[in-house]
């Protein structure tokens, strides 16, 4: 069997944050069970001096739940316990012995004086308040400190258990995906965090900003051996590339030198004269060793979504919506308009309702309000427990094949390389997968079907980064809606315009994208501060970035057309129409008028026909749709430019539409 590793030899040093990466399955989650002693390497040794203490966070581990949030944390000060107890019965022995001037009384003093300043080091006094700052910058509310444990998920009592760890304070801290369970806010409480501890850090993270942030040394696990680049993570994928293109130009020239000696010794291999040359190219040959190429870099790997029929203007709208379980409310008066097109976040703590308003969407669960799902619209949604809903009984690859459709058939194997299942992997069964690579398989599945709506909730958990640099070009890509539910700044930078804050049981709309949201955050923390006095108004309206979308009053009419326009944008047609001037007075003659009633009839007829084309284009593409649904014509070329060309003049028509409609309504 090939080791994963071989020869791996580093130091850890005081304050190092080593970011520890490799493809899935280079062995990182090994190399940290085995620095804290979990496992034992097949050879060589791994030398922890005597009083260097160790703390691991692993991906997964078994929980207890017989205690309260408060209760399991504060078994982090096991230890300043046990020095507490030491320390007072130092403290009894002094005061019970009088032999003041002896060696031994002398020696027990010192001994006293040690254990307590390390004793105070430790934080002893101050550890209440620590471990509540912890829990709190963790995600926990002062409220849930009492709570049992079992009542929050694995995500929040994994969360425990990295409070427990960073509380220990160990000299070395192994953190295996810290941040799979933590919203955007904790995540950037860790970084500050580590920043400022004394403890080296080892950490696996697909989270780029995360390491990038926390590191300043990186160990690549790479071709069964251990690189050492001693630059922080966005330097080292600088240098990564140099070396790869390095190794490209070696391994090409020894595969000149390799097929020059096999062609000299095919040629003069029964030539007597030759016999001596010959014996030398094939010891030369068995003595070359092969040169490796790293991984190959799946990034440049495109996908794109099948084209899907085109959705109404408006694919969701939330009006005064409130979800609440009993007496808990998750949100209320939530006012949303999402538009055709619009990529947009969904971000906040977790248990603020995000996934609970994505499931409102795809009506799962009832709620209070009026929630509209516009014309046309086809979901796709993902979910962690979309991979439970796979065929067992299918391979990797026939799962994909019998939703792929299309040229998109030839690159099946392509496409299962850059998520991870290359090779082999791809003829397992569904049912041998763990839960990570089945979440991948159903990610694959959604992206070859045809949709108009991509709701996709935390799509990047179990994503390397290069499967996630491909899923975020395909949305990018896409020309329909995505709402994406994630706490991977990176994944969402240039993809969403748009950012809806959850929290506090509201729903916040912010412009821009997600560094322009963060950036925005700290501000308007500052202005709530400066706004208390205004708090007994019933809610303000802000203005600017940072909306409330709780407090959008939508007046006019209320959009139950085909292609769902915001209610305050409702007009005759029952497409969108911009603002009118407004009636001006006046004393116009009876020419101007007679003028104006025949500019505003021929407006009204242009609209009209306009409407009446669009609804064509409409409906042909969606016979075009259902044909290219049957497996047999996925393939005929015809149909598929005919959907493409119809699709483009639909385009071109609505905007046409658009600008006679703003005609229209200024002469009214």
């Amino acid at each position: 069997m090939k080791p994963l590793f071989t020869d791996a030899s580093f130091v850890i040093n005081p304050r190092d944050r080593i970011a520890l990466v490799g493809k899935n399955g280079a062995g990182k989650s090994t190399m940290l069970k085995i620095l804290c002693g979990q496992q034992q390497p097949t050879a060589g040794t791994v030398s922890v001096p005597n009083d260097t203490t160790i703390g691991y966070l692993p991906q997964v581990m078994r929980l207890v739940d017989d205690t309260t949030v408060r209760e399991e944390t504060q078994k982090a000060f096991a230890g300043i316990a046990a020095m507490k107890a030491r320390v007072e019965h130092l403290e009894r022995q002094m005061s019970e012995r009088t032999d003041y001037e002896s060696d031994s009384y002398m020696q027990l003093v010192e001994r006293y004086t040690t254990e307590h300043e390390r004793l105070m080091m430790m934080g002893a006094e101050s550890r209440e308040a620590e471990l509540e700052r912890t829990l709190v910058g963790l995600g926990f509310n002062r409220t849930d400190f009492d709570r049992p444990t079992s009542e929050f998920s694995g995500g929040w009592r994994m969360r425990i258990e990295l409070a427990k760890i960073l509380l220990e304070k160990p000299d070395v801290l192994l953190l295996d995906e810290p941040t799979n369970h933590l919203d955007i806010e904790s995540i950037q409480w860790l970084e500050q965090f580590l920043a400022q501890s004394p403890s080296a850090v080892v950490l696996v993270s697909h989270d780029r900003a995360f390491i990038n942030n926390v590191s300043n040394r990186t160990l690549e696990i790479s071709c069964g051996r251990v690189i050492d680049y001693r630059v922080k993570y966005d330097e080292y994928v600088t240098l990564r590339r140099e070396r790869r293109e390095q190794q490209i130009r070696a391994y090409e020239n020894q595969q000149k030198e390799v097929a020059e000696m096999k062609a000299f010794i095919e040629r003069f291999r029964y030539q007597a004269t030759k016999a001596v040359q010959v014996q030398q190219k094939v010891k030369q040959l068995e003595k070359i060793v092969p040169i490796e190429v790293d991984e190959v870099d799946n990034s440049a790997m495109h996908l794109k979504f099948p084209p899907c029929l085109r959705s109404g203007d408006y694919p969701v709208i939330c009006e005064e919506v409130r979800k609440a379980y009993g007496d808990h409310e998750v949100f209320a008066q939530v006012n949303m308009t999402i538009k055709r097109g619009e990529k947009v976040a969904f971000v906040g703590k977790n248990g603020e309702g995000k996934s609970t308003l994505v499931k409102c969407i795809m009506g799962e669960i009832p709620f209070d309000g009026r929630l509209k799902v516009g014309h046309n619209v086809q979901i796709g949604y993902f979910a962690q427990n979309q991979a439970q809903l796979l065929d067992e009984q299918l391979t990797v690859f026939q799962t994909i094949d019998n939703v792929a459709k299309g040229d998109i058939r030839l690159k099946i194997n392509d496409i299962l390389g850059a998520f991870m299942f290359g090779g082999e992997n791809s003829d397992k069964k569904v049912r041998v997968l763990s839960g990570g690579e089945r979440s991948r398989l159903a990610m694959i599945k959604l992206l070859l079907q045809p949709v108009n709506l991509l709701i996709l909730d935390e799509p990047t958990n179990h994503l390397d980064m290069a499967s996630k640099d491909v899923l975020k070009e395909a949305i990018r890509a896409f020309d329909g809606t995505a709402i994406v539910v994630s706490h991977d700044r990176e994944f969402l930078d240039g993809l969403v315009t748009k950012v809806y804050e959850f929290g506090g049981g509201r729903v916040r709309e912010h412009l821009g994208g997600i560094y322009d949201f963060l950036r925005t955050k700290k501000i308007s923390e500052l202005q709530e501060l400066e706004q208390t006095q205004q708090q007994t108004l019933p809610r303000p309206l802000p203005t600017g970035r940072g909306v409330d979308t709780s407090t959008k009053k939508k007046t006019g009419k209320t959009a139950q057309q085909g292609n769902c326009p915001p209610p305050s944008q409702g007009g005759a047609t029952g497409r969108p129409a911009p603002l009118g001037n407004g009636a001006g007075g006046g004393s116009a003659s009876y020419a101007e008028h007679k003028e104006q009633q025949r500019r505003k009839a021929k407006a009204e007829k242009a609209v009209k026909a306009s409407e009446q084309k669009i609804e064509r284009m409409e409906a042909r593409l969606k016979e075009l749709d259902d044909l290219l649904m049957i497996p047999e014509n996925a393939s005929d070329m015809t149909l598929v430019t005919e959907y493409t060309s119809t699709k483009k003049a639909l385009d071109e028509e609505v905007e046409n539409w658009e600008r006679l409609s703003e005609e229209l309504e200024s002469l009214k």
